[in-house]
């Protein structure tokens, strides 16, 4: 007799990536107040700590300087709260998320418009091995690296080196790279998205300057960007790299299995996930981005074979961090060291 026990218990390697999403549509719904609720106990400390970061300016620099590490929790969260606008997520209204989403922009130096185009083309091509470039970190095949001169090898190793990616990285993109529409600059929306994000954005620089002197320029605005852009970065790097991830030539990828897994399940404290807004459990949110952030928990709980997969601990993380090849033939990211016995002598 057919045991129906066993047709219940399906994991998620059984249930095509195309069945999830059908199961992810259930939780895409936003709640007006729990997202406004999101955005208070968010923004309201982010908003404090940079004041008392102002006022002990008068009492030591120190303690300035370790307000302003705090508070770079807070404005990495603002980016996931913007992040949901982006993806229409985090309200019903449209152009309710696209409004703060602009301004938040401005807190995060993330020109809106130009970063949401740029992230849709990220979610749209990821693990499309012909389609990299735009909002993704270049990751080359075994083969391309062989074809690549001493010099360019050398340039490759130098972008994918830790302290390039996650010490000068976060702040040139931040910093200086967003200041431009870069890859959109034939639109004159995306230049109107990024001027408009600039011009609010120099006033308050000015607008601090001329009040406080550049001490809180110095100790609480740039601590708190580049920590906060840091931080964003290592997420985004954790979350399609490691060693089993997603890849695939044009002619075969498929859009909803590279969600699934080329996406990881970046297991963190519970207080980890709330600050980075549960963005960890990103192969989920690939699958189906409309889902709000905060209901990303209760898939896991109500799909325990979505739990499962592609789980990745912080451990996991810093081990993964070594690996910059991909290997077309085993379907593995490979270090350097592990990808050389595939090189042949140049």
């Amino acid at each position: 007799m057919f045991d129906q026990t066993d047709t219940s218990e399906i994991t998620s390697d059984a249930k095509s990536a195309k069945e999830w999403v059908k199961v992810l549509a259930g939780y895409r719904d936003a709640s007006a107040s729990r997202s406004i609720f999101e955005l208070v106990v968010t923004i309201g400390p982010f908003v404090a700590l940079w004041t008392l970061a102002w006022l002990s300016l008068s009492v030591s620099y120190w303690l300035t300087l370790g307000l302003a590490t705090v508070n770079a929790a807070f404005l990495l969260r603002l980016f996931a709260i913007q992040h949901d606008c982006g993806h229409g997520a985090f309200f019903s209204s449209r152009t309710a998320a696209d409004w703060l989403g602009r301004g938040l922009g401005v807190l995060t130096l993330t020109p809106y418009d130009v970063w949401r185009r740029s992230h849709s083309i990220h979610h749209s091509s990821s693990g499309n091995l012909g389609r990299r470039g735009i909002g993704d970190i270049h990751t080359k095949t075994v083969a391309e690296y062989q074809a690549l001169s001493g010099f360019q090898r050398l340039m490759y190793r130098v972008y994918r080196n830790p302290i390039i990616l996650f010490g000068f990285g976060p702040s040139y993109l931040f910093l200086l790279q967003n200041r431009l529409p870069l890859g959109l600059t034939q639109h004159a929306r995306y230049w109107v998205s990024a001027m408009g994000t600039n011009i609010v954005l120099f006033a308050a620089l000015l607008a601090i300057l001329y009040f406080g002197g550049i001490m809180p320029i110095l100790l609480i605005f740039l601590p708190t960007t580049i920590l906060a852009a840091t931080a964003g970065m290592w997420l985004f790097y954790v979350q399609h790299q490691f060693e089993e991830t997603y890849w695939d030539n044009d002619e075969n990828w498929q859009l909803h299995e590279a969600a699934l897994h080329g996406s990881s399940h970046y297991v963190l404290p519970p207080v980890l996930q709330w600050l980075s807004a549960n963005i960890g459990i990103h192969h989920v949110h690939h699958l189906y981005s409309r889902i709000p952030f905060y209901r990303l928990p209760e898939v896991l709980r109500d799909n325990p074979e979505l739990a499962e997969g592609n789980q990745m601990t912080i451990g996991e993380s810093f081990a993964n961090a070594r690996l910059h090849l991909w290997d077309e033939n085993s379907k593995r990211l490979l270090s350097f060291a592990q990808a050389k016995p595939l090189l042949t002598p140049s």
